[in-house]
């Protein structure tokens, strides 16, 4: 064989390799494409994928990545889901994606309609299903017509990464039912092998993050002009949260009425002494969180007519015990509500734990419903051993904040120097868990601004 025809094998066998490698995506020509040049992923993803930075992506309808399969993602990648066919990334029980974007290359999902055009609900979102404990049977189907069920009895179990990771612009309703919607980021029994840190959800058309069952931890949670709630939580979810700030639009909010915290244990309709007997409780612990409603105490008036209305910073409810430390919540009608005896309950019981918290420039601060009086959350709340505070029809000022908190476009976090939010922290109880960072200050920000550089508060106009 000559050299010529032995470089030329070489070149051959090179090209071959190269070109059927399935962790190299926008080399491989029989890949179908877009007009735009965006590769488009449908169906099931059923081995092991790389998705590159170099190229862009197209979710077309739901998108399965299959068990025992991973989906890798480079820094920096951009994924957009199709409006027509609601694209939507599912990670189904036994699969995982490594997302594991950087502060300066964060990994974003979003809209693919023009800049100035985006909207709530342009595509559907990202779905992590995993075989962690859950309160329901494990025939439960997923929201929206995913297919598949969730939950097992693998509290460790593990779906992957994801790090410095935006999901804007999705939170759509893929079918006619009731609880058909896709959050921005839904997690199904997603277990505590999982990492999730540094998300941003913006411009959900339904919950920004959403955890049904499972014990999955999470840091540094942004919810940015949401919907619906902020983050809601059910069905026997049990993980901690750690530094997560939500800020909202005041003219756009949901028929149901939008919430900062939304807690259950279990449907409406649902009996308690189900094939589970409603256990695990949801029984999630969060702390370090600001949740930012209006900049002024609300008024009816606040949001669009036929848009629904703001309702709660936290609705506890259905027999949960959610427990927050540390926490600011500010401009909402109501502050706290107590939903129910099975949910006071587990008040008297100590397994929900509020402490170290500051409600700011609500009409009603302190609320029960059901059979839960409002004297009985007031007398629950003022416990001097637990360090709460309210500060009705509070000035920004008094805390330290500044208009800027909710500049939509811009925002700034920081409390000013000398904040009385700056100290106070309660880290006792479920607050003493290893999980948490034990900061001084109570809210999400104490001197630095973890937002910086990779979140986009203005994604309606970013060029991607």
């Amino acid at each position: 064989m000559t050299q010529l025809k032995s470089w030329r094998l070489i070149a051959l066998l090179a090209f071959g390799a190269f070109a059927c490698n399935p962790d190299d995506d926008g080399g491989t020509p029989a890949e179908p494409t877009d007009p735009e040049g965006r590769v488009i992923l449908e169906g099931e993803i059923s081995e092991n994928r790389t998705l590159r930075a170099n190229q862009q992506y197209l979710l077309s309808g739901l998108v399965y990545v299959t068990e025992g399969n991973t989906l890798t993602i480079e820094p920096g990648t951009v994924i957009f889901g199709d409006t027509t066919t609601e694209g939507t990334l599912v990670i189904e029980r036994g699969a995982q994606i490594v997302a594991r974007g950087t502060a300066t290359q964060p990994i974003v999902f979003t809209s693919p309609v023009p800049a100035g055009s985006r909207s709530y609900g342009d595509w559907g979102g990202v779905v992590l299903v995993g075989r962690a404990p859950v309160n329901r049977p494990e025939s439960q189907r997923i929201e929206g017509g995913i297919r598949g069920g969730y939950g097992g009895d693998n509290a460790n179990d593990n779906s992957g990464t994801l790090q410095y990771v935006r999901i804007e612009f999705g939170g759509t309703r893929l079918t006619t039912e009731s609880n058909s919607e896709i959050n921005g980021l839904s997690l199904y029994g997603v277990g505590a092998g999982t990492t999730i840190d540094h998300v941003q959800v913006s411009y959900c058309g339904d919950d920004s993050f959403e955890w049904f069952g499972g014990n999955v931890n999470a840091k540094y949670l942004v919810a940015y002009r949401g919907f619906d709630d902020d983050f809601d939580t059910d069905h026997g979810y049990s993980g901690k949260v750690q530094f997560g700030v939500s800020l909202r639009d005041p003219l756009v909010a949901d028929q149901s009425t939008s919430n900062g915290f939304e807690s259950d244990n279990f449907d409406p309709g649902t009996p308690a002494n189900g094939p589970r007997d409603g256990l695990p409780l949801t029984e999630p612990v969060f702390a370090n969180v600001s949740v930012f409603g209006f900049s002024q105490t609300p008024t009816a008036e606040r949001a669009p007519s036929g848009s629904g209305g703001y309702g709660r910073a936290m609705h506890l409810r259905r027999n949960t015990a959610t427990s927050v430390f540390n926490s600011v919540f500010v401009g909402y009608p109501e502050g706290l509500r107590l939903d129910g005896t099975v949910t006071y309950a587990n008040v008297t019981a100590n397994r929900m734990q509020l402490r170290g918290l500051v409600l700011a420039n609500m009409n009603k601060p302190l609320a029960g419903a059901g059979s839960v009086t409002d004297q009985q959350v007031t007398d629950f709340f003022n416990t001097a051993a637990y360090q709460n505070q309210v500060v009705p029809q509070a000035s920004l000022s008094t805390l330290g904040l500044n208009a800027t908190q909710f500049n939509l476009a811009q925002p700034g976090f920081l409390p000013s120097a000398g904040s009385p939010l700056l100290t106070g922290a309660v880290w006792t109880e479920k607050g003493a868990d290893a999980f948490f960072e034990k900061v001084p200050y109570r809210g999400a920000f104490g001197t630095t601004d973890w937002t910086t550089g990779w979140t986009n508060f203005n994604p309606q106009q970013a060029q991607y």
